[in-house]
Formats: structure tokens, C-alpha cells, sequence
């Protein structure tokens, strides 16, 4: 028994990775506590309509995925991982205060920028350290094992929520105070725990990202990713919907949370499946998939087909979250991949604050089912495109 604990710990998982999945656990209870409150917050509490919903998620979301490239790029040149891990749960901490402290929209914003500028800032510099912190040949169950600990935060989380908001009669700001508990222990852990690889500097740093090396086919994917991202607005608007359509806060999270267990369970299939028949076709089933979904929230007229719908989502989220970062890594050299990560998720960055903002004014313009047809419409459209362009582009032989 213990020489077979010894290799566990020597073998497979380092301390990094073993107090990473640890972190990543506490602050998806915390994160997934307050992300599904936040719109029934800003609608029952405050007041705000759909149209001021949209722009916050939408500055929200930007920052985040904006700041992943920014950071991402930064790290690899200095080498400092564990600045940017504990700086970005730092941040995700002490939004929940300020969302607990919140009085009006404005605040609310300010609080998820925080929060979502914490997960811009962590994530590109965290996946960096478990791939530095670990064996080539064990880096998938690193990976996986710190994703499974991520999902089970984020279903743990939003039951925490449903509890509190029996026993406590629907007490928003004590959920969001309750939350900076778990958010705070994370980054005490990071803070005291996580190491950073000893590197070299590299002398040599520059921001410049060579276009020419990469591929017409990474080119291509880029304008169509953005094209379906323009739909694929803020998950606050699948949340406002059911509510919309009769469902309770506490069955609206409910449906939420088997959301992200369905999306935990399909991520690993989805990968797998990837690299039997290649991403292009998961990614182009994935499109299909989002429209449907979304077509049925537009179409729906009873509270019940949401426990159809959520599920249905998740399984999307789980065949093409992954699948999408390991078909971009195919697309351009190994040598400018994180570069063009960065691109990736500045334009998605871009495209969500255009979404979220286009669904909120939809929603308060024309009605609750509108920001749906929109996002289905945008999708077949990103399918079609995706697949007769690479067709006639013959970029077959990069997939």
C-alpha cells in the first residue's frame, strides 16, 4: 500500500496538481453559487431589464476572455505562472463582497468584471503550470482530474444555492457573502502551496503575432467561430427564459445544475470521439446541436421542455468546449500556438459582448423568444459556412 501511494504521488499526480484541482473545486462551488442567482437578482431584486442584463454578462465575459490572451502571452515570456493563478482567484474573491455589497446594475457589473477578469487572468497562466507540472505521458489525467474536480464544484455550487435560498427566503446577498468563503481558501492555497517551475527569462519578448504562419483554414475558422459566437449570447438569458416560461428560482437552478453535469459527463466522450473521426465533424454536429436548442427555447410555451433543453445544452457544451481548443491547436504551428489561442479568445471576447448586448435588446424589444431565433439562425448559418468553405477551400488535410 504504500509504495502504490509512493507512485501515485510520484509518478502521476505532482503537488501542484493535486492542490490546483483542489482550488479549482472550492472556487467552482463559489463561482456557481452566484453565477445563476446573478440574472434573478438583477430582475427580482433590483429590477433591471433584459437589455442591461445582456451588457453586463456581455462586458463580463469580454474581460475575461480578452484578459486569457493578454495573460497567457505575458506568462510564457516571464515565466511567472503563480502571479497570474493567484492574482486571478484573488480577484473572483473579492467580487462576491462586492456583488453582496451591490445596490444597483452598476455595481453588479463591477462585481462581474471582477470575477470574470480573475478567471481572464488565471486560466491561460493555471493550464500552463499543470502541463509544466507534469509528465508528458500523464498530462491527460492531470488535465482530466482537474476538470472533474472543476465539475463537481460547479454542480456542488449551485445546490448550495437552492438550500440557501429555502432556509433563508430567497437572500440573495447572503448566498454571494457565503461565496467568498470557499473563493477566499482557494487562493490562501494557491498563495501557499502551488510552486512555479523554475525557467529561464526569455530575453527576446515581443507582442508581435505572425499572420503569415498561420493557416487560411485557422483564418477561416476565426471568421466563422465569430459569426456563431454573435448568437451565442450569455447562459443568464437560458436561466432568464425558464423563469419566463414558469419555473421557480429554486427548479431554474436545478435545471442549471443537471446543465453542468450533462456538460461534465459528454466532455471526455466529445474528446475522444474527436480524435476517432476528427473535431470538424463534432464541431459542425455541435453548431446543429445549439441551433435546436435554441430554437426550442424560442418555440417553447410551457415550463417543462427546460428540463429537456438544459440537458441538450450541456451535451453542446460538452462536445465542442474541448474539441474547439484542440481543433485550433491543428490549424496553426506549434511554435505560434499560444499566440493564436490568444487571437481565438480575443475575438470570441469581442463577438459574447456583441451577443449579450444584441439578445438583451432583442429581449426587451421584441420579446423573450426572439434572442433564440436569433442565436439559431446565426448558428445554421456558422454550420453552413463552416462546411462548404471547407470544402472549397480543400483544407481537409490540416483536420
Amino acid at each position: 500500500m504504500a509504495e502504490g501511494e509512493k507512485i501515485l504521488k510520484t509518478k502521476l499526480l505532482s503537488k501542484n496538481i493535486i492542490f490546483l484541482s483542489i482550488v479549482s473545486f472550492l472556487n467552482d462551488i463559489s463561482s456557481e453559487m452566484v453565477y445563476p442567482v446573478v440574472p434573478i437578482f438583477l430582475t427580482s431584486a433590483l429590477g433591471v431589464p433584459a437589455s442591461i442584463i445582456g451588457i453586463v454578462e456581455g462586458i463580463a465575459d469580454a474581460s475575461s476572455k480578452i484578459l486569457m490572451s493578454i495573460t497567457g502571452f505575458v506568462s510564457d515570456n516571464l515565466h511567472k505562472r503563480k502571479l497570474f493563478v493567484t492574482a486571478g482567484y484573488g480577484f473572483s474573491a473579492i467580487s462576491h463582497l462586492t456583488m453582496a455589497l451591490s445596490t444597483s446594475w452598476p455595481l453588479v457589473l463591477l462585481s462581474r468584471v471582477l470575477n470574470r477578469s480573475g478567471k481572464g487572468l488565471r486560466t491561460s497562466a493555471r493550464d500552463a503550470l499543470i502541463a509544466e507540472s507534469t509528465k508528458k505521458e500523464n498530462r491527460g489525467l492531470s488535465f482530466g482530474i482537474h476538470r472533474t474536480m472543476d465539475g463537481l464544484g460547479g454542480v456542488l455550487g449551485p445546490l448550495l444555492s437552492i438550500g440557501l435560498l429555502y432556509f433563508f427566503s430567497h437572500n440573495y446577498k447572503l448566498i454571494f457573502l457565503l461565496a467568498f468563503i470557499p473563493a477566499l481558501l482557494g487562493a490562501i492555497i494557491v498563495y501557499l502551496f502551488v510552486k512555479d517551475n523554475k525557467k529561464k527569462k526569455d530575453d527576446d519578448f515581443s507582442m508581435r503575432f505572425e499572420w503569415k504562419k498561420t493557416s487560411l483554414a485557422f483564418k477561416i475558422f476565426l471568421i466563422i467561430s465569430f459569426i456563431f459566437a454573435i448568437g451565442n449570447s450569455s447562459d443568464a438569458f437560458l436561466i432568464l427564459r425558464s423563469q419566463n416560461l414558469g419555473m421557480s428560482v429554486s427548479l431554474t437552478i436545478f435545471a442549471y445544475v443537471v446543465y453542468n453535469l450533462v456538460s461534465s459527463l459528454f466532455s471526455i466522450p466529445a474528446g475522444i470521439l474527436a480524435d476517432r473521426i476528427g473535431p470538424k465533424r463534432v464541431i459542425f454536429s455541435g453548431f446543429l446541436v445549439f441551433s435546436l436548442v435554441y430554437f426550442l427555447f424560442a418555440v417553447a410555451k410551457s415550463k417543462e421542455i427546460v428540463w429537456l433543453l438544459f440537458p441538450l445544452y450541456g451535451f453542446f457544451m460538452g462536445l465542442t468546449e474541448g474539441v474547439s481548443k484542440s481543433y485550433v491547436s491543428k490549424l496553426v504551428p506549434h511554435e505560434i500556438s499560444g499566440s493564436a489561442f490568444g487571437i481565438y479568445q480575443t475575438v470570441m471576447g469581442i463577438a459574447t459582448l456583441i451577443a449579450s448586448s444584441i439578445a438583451g435588446w432583442l429581449w426587451s424589444s421584441y420579446g423573450p423568444s426572439t434572442p433564440f431565433y436569433f442565436g439559431s439562425a446565426m448558428a445554421v448559418m456558422a454550420a453552413i459556412l463552416f462546411l462548404g468553405l471547407s470544402k472549397k477551400l480543400r483544407v481537409a488535410q490540416v483536420f
